[in-house]
This record gives structure tokens, sequence and C-alpha cells, in this order.
């Protein structure tokens, strides 16, 4: 196969260049030069040829909608994620830490699907086959008939590919693989940005539902070019301490489902299990109430969770802490303000300290009435009855407002057992409802009647 001209391309100006230099000559750009191939002028050498067939142009309404086919996965809290299990021919980018699981549970997949009578490969650039021999045998995967293929070649990988005609193919990992029309090392934005182009191809022109493994940076985000985001269809992170048993891995990006889904895995020495009750993990087992702490339930995707919500007021002397885990600090300090502007609770002097139980995060503004009644329990030393959740967004008017979907949360909360609830009023369920039996439930306008009420109960 004969080896394609490179130019390098401007980010800025899309300015081309025959060599590599440090100032675009064209708008005068440092640092903005990146190797791709060189485009040809033949029809027949068009890397990037249409997948399918010129199409008519037709009206919306006359399209047939036929739903995607899925396949599961054999991992349920894995196929919530993907909104119901694997698409044909789609292309799924996952990512995460180093060493948090990502390899050990695309192999129990692959393992899982090939026992379902599906045909899946697994091809690794960062390990040996020996390797991935040996994890395997770890996870108790014995007599697994899973395809190995180590190579990082793209050629090699996609003649493979053609070859065997696998329904699932595992690519591990992105940032390994390199193709021989680019001269720029693997790993490159260049390299990245072809291959994944080149994968994404092969899948939808053969069917093959393709999983690229993709590193991260320091900061967290994917590594290499954004596009490679745009490119593929579903974008999965794997969260949590590598020192804690748990993971999560959330859906950011689902062209086939839902995003934000989350799946919650516990990582066993068998590998990683899925959870099916994740409320227990961030819920603290406490023998009797305690201050500070105040149950919530928020929503991850279509799920709804109980997470524990604990604050520690402690007396701060002349510049006071405000520190939050798993929650916004700035959100903090404006919940501070609300707290001794509306009702009278004030903080002023005091180290602040919240904490999200369980090493969860949470975005959304409806934590904010829970940490409120975790922060004034604290502070007075009083303890939030038994059995008590709350959740609610607080305006700066010191206003309560409703969260979205309230009646699935408070439906959560009541399968679990919780006996009070303080709500925003127009969260509060009609009366004589069977679904919240046992819940005693409170509509709350302002934060002073949600302050009222707790000091009553307690």
């Amino acid at each position: 196969m004969a080896k394609e001209k490179t130019q390098y391309t401007c980010n800025e100006c899309g300015g081309t260049s025959p060599r590599w230099l440090g100032k675009c000559p064209h708008c005068n750009a440092w640092n903005t030069l990146i190797e791709s191939v060189a485009e040809s002028g033949a029809p027949t050498r068009n890397r990037f040829a249409a997948l399918a067939k010129t199409a008519e142009v037709t009206t919306l309404a006359d399209i047939e909608a036929t739903d995607v086919q899925r396949t599961p996965t054999g991992h349920d809290e894995l196929d919530r994620v993907l909104g119901g299990g694997i698409v044909e021919g789609g292309v799924v980018l996952i990512g995460g830490d180093p060493g948090i699981g990502k390899s050990t549970l695309l192999l129990q997949a692959l393992d899982a699907l090939q026992r379902a009578g599906q045909k899946t490969l697994y091809v690794t650039g960062e390990e040996s086959g020996a390797q991935v021999a040996l994890r395997s045998r770890r996870l108790g995967l014995d007599g697994s008939q899973v395809q190995v293929l180590a190579e990082i070649q793209l050629e090699k990988i996609l003649a493979t590919l053609s070859a065997h005609h696998p329904a699932i193919a595992v690519i591990d990992s992105i940032q390994t693989v390199y193709s021989e029309q680019l001269t720029s090392a693997p790993g490159s934005v260049a390299q990245v940005r072809e291959c994944a182009a080149h994968l994404t191809r092969a899948a939808k022109a053969s069917g093959t539902a393709i999983v690229l493994v993709g590193h991260v940076t320091k900061e967290g985000a994917l590594a290499g070019p954004r596009v490679l985001e745009h490119m593929v269809d579903t974008v999965l992170y794997f969260e949590g301490d590598t020192h804690s048993s748990f993971r999560l891995i959330r859906a950011i990006k689902n062209r086939f489902g839902a995003v934000n889904e989350i799946g919650v895995f516990a990582m066993t020495e068998k590998g990683l299990k899925g959870v099916s009750n994740p409320s227990a993990i961030f819920l603290s087992q406490h023998s009797e109430p305690v201050p500070g702490s105040c149950v919530m339930v928020t929503l991850e995707g279509t799920r709804p969770m109980l997470v524990e919500i604990q604050a520690l007021v402690d007396s701060g002397g002349p510049s006071p802490r405000r520190l939050s885990v798993g929650l916004d600090r700035d959100r903090l300090a404006m919940l501070l303000a609300v707290l001794h502007r509306h009702a009278g609770v004030a903080c002023m002097d005091q180290d602040v300290f919240v904490n999200a139980v369980g090493g969860v995060r949470i975005s959304e503004p409806a934590a904010d009435l829970a940490v409120m009644l975790a922060i004034t329990s604290s502070l007075r030393g009083r303890a939030l009855p038994k059995g008590f959740i709350a959740f609610g967004e607080v305006g700066l008017a010191g206003e309560v407002r409703p969260a979205p979907r309230g009646q699935e949360r408070l439906k959560e909360a009541a399968k679990l057992g919780f006996s009070v609830a303080v709500v925003p009023k127009a969260n509060a369920p009609k009366k004589n409802d069977k679904a919240f039996e046992g819940l005693t439930i409170h509509g709350v306008d302002r934060i002073e009647e949600a302050m009222e009420l707790a000091r009553s109960l307690a």
C-alpha cells in the first residue's frame, strides 16, 4: 500500500504547509499546525467515501421510525448506561483514570457476550495476549472463547475486523493505535483523530459495534482531540476513587439513550459486579441519628438515589473556612448567606465543612434544603429525627423551589422505609396516595418554614 502524502493544517485559519513550522505562515499563530493526510484528487482514493448509496430527499413524516436493536452485555448496570445494550454498528468511547477498571469490565462484558453466542474480538495495544489471559484467569473466566489480537497498527486491525466480522470489538486503547499514513507518534492528535475516523467508518459499514478505550488527562478529561467525542455515538466516563471499592459509570453523550444515566459497580476479587441498590452505599449506618446529618434524594439520569449530606460547623476564628466535598463550594457560600438573612442562623465566625457521603458528586440544586438543614443541625448540636429526608432548591429570596420529578424521589424514599419528608410544597403529592404509605410529607414554601418544622420535629 503506497504511503499517502501528508500536510500540516492550521487549527486557527485552516491554512496548509508541506512541513511543520512553529508559526503558521498564513495567520502567524503559534503551535497550531497539525499533521493530516493530504486530500487526493482521485475520487477512488477518497478515504472517507459515502457509507451508503445516495438517498433521495424524504419528508420526515414519511420515514419509518424503527427502534434500534440492542444486545444486552450481561451486566445490567452497563446496559442501563448504554440505554439497554450495545447497538449494531454503534461506536462507544469509554474513559477513566488508569487502573479504575475499564479493561476489566470490558473483558467481563465480552466474555458474557461470547457465552451468549456473539462473536467478539479484544484488540489490546497496551498488554500482551498473555497478560490479558492472566487477567481473565484472575476474574474466573475459565475457558473463555473471546478472540484476542495484540496489535497497534490500524491497517492490520481493520484487516482483522474485515476477515473475522465480529459482532463486538474492543480497541484498548485508541491512544496506542497508529496509522502508517502518518509519521507522527501514536497518541498524537493527528493519529488519534485519523484512527478513530477509520474505525468509526468500519463500524458503520460492517455493522460491528466498536468500543474504544480512551486515556484521560491530568484534569480528568478525555485525552486527544475533542472531535473524538463528536465522532462516536456514546461517551462513558468511569468515576470513583481508585482506593474505594465502588465505581460509577456516567453517560455523557448517548445517541441511542438518555444522558447522565449512571451505573454503580463494586470492585471484587472476581471483577466488577453491578450494585442493584446504590442508595445503600451513600447512606451511613448510624444506630441513632447524629447532629449534622441529613438524607436527600438526588436524581442521576432516570434513577433516584438517596445520599447522605453531612455537615460539621466548628468555631473558626477571624477567617472561617468553607469547604465542600461532592458539592459546589460557591453554592455553599450562597446558602450560608441565605441561611443568615432569611432564617436567622449565623455562621460568620464558624468553619463550615460539607460532605456528600460515598464520594458521589451532586451538581443539582435540589440538594440546597438538605445542606441547610444539616448545617443548622450541626450548629445547634441537635440531630434530625430518624427516617428524615429533605430535598428542594432554595432561592436568594429564601423561597423553596420545586425539584424535578419530585414524586419519583418520594416514592424511592417511601420504598426504603423513610418516615418524614420536608419537601417544596409544589412537590407534595395529593393526600391518600397509597404510593407514599408510611411517609409523612411536609410541604414548605420558605426556608424559615423548613427550619421551624425541623426544630419542632427534632
